[in-house]
């Protein structure tokens, strides 16, 4: 009888998601790396025929060509194929939600919480994420906007440059220990 009532008067377990890499960042000469914020994101995959109203609905204009992206009020649009795109918001808004409530041929997938960024900047953050991108990461060939699926390392990644001197890595969550630890290595590096 006394189990009884322990379990009956014992709160239940209780569950709490954590935000990878919490609270970690590294500032080293020239570089410096931040976990961002969590954002909502979908994966959205859509006929040309489907852009115009899909754009409306998200409030930004889905680009249409190779490394290119949009951004407008706390939302970006990273063209990652003929007919996807990675959305995120930043301003607390459902992306999700948005694509739903039209009728237009499209796919979206809520990828919120499979996804983490980190944020490198500062003068030799070029130099720190090209240790294990391939890109050309240049002004001239990577100019600020540009986004791209590529690779870091080991793992994939999509790339967005958000200023001269910044980038904002997206990486799986179950990639982003080894993501963070490869960048920091690589800032320590690149001060050394």
């Amino acid at each position: 009888m006394a189990k009884a009532a322990l379990k009956t008067d014992a709160a239940g377990p209780s569950v709490e998601r954590r935000p990878a890499l919490a609270g970690q960042s590294l500032s080293a000469a020239g570089v410096t790396l931040a976990v961002l914020p969590p954002a909502e994101r979908i994966s959205l995959r859509a006929p040309e025929a489907s852009i115009a109203a899909l754009s409306k609905a998200l409030g930004v204009v889905l680009p249409q060509r190779p490394k290119t992206s949009a951004a407008k009020a706390g939302r970006t649009a990273l063209w990652l194929g003929p007919d996807e795109w990675l959305v995120i918001d930043e301003s607390g808004k459902d992306p999700l939600a948005d694509c739903a409530s039209i009728s237009v041929l499209h796919s979206a997938v809520g990828i919120s919480h499979r996804n983490v960024a980190i944020s490198v900047t500062g003068p030799a953050a070029a130099v720190t994420v090209n240790a294990g991108c391939p890109q050309d990461l240049s002004l001239d060939a990577f100019p600020v906007g540009a986004a791209s699926r590529t690779v870091l390392g080991k793992v994939e990644i999509v790339l967005l440059r958000t200023a001269a001197d910044a980038f904002r890595v997206e990486c799986w969550r179950s990639f982003s220990d080894y993501v963070f630890t490869f960048l920091s290595e690589a800032a320590r590096d690149t001060a050394a």
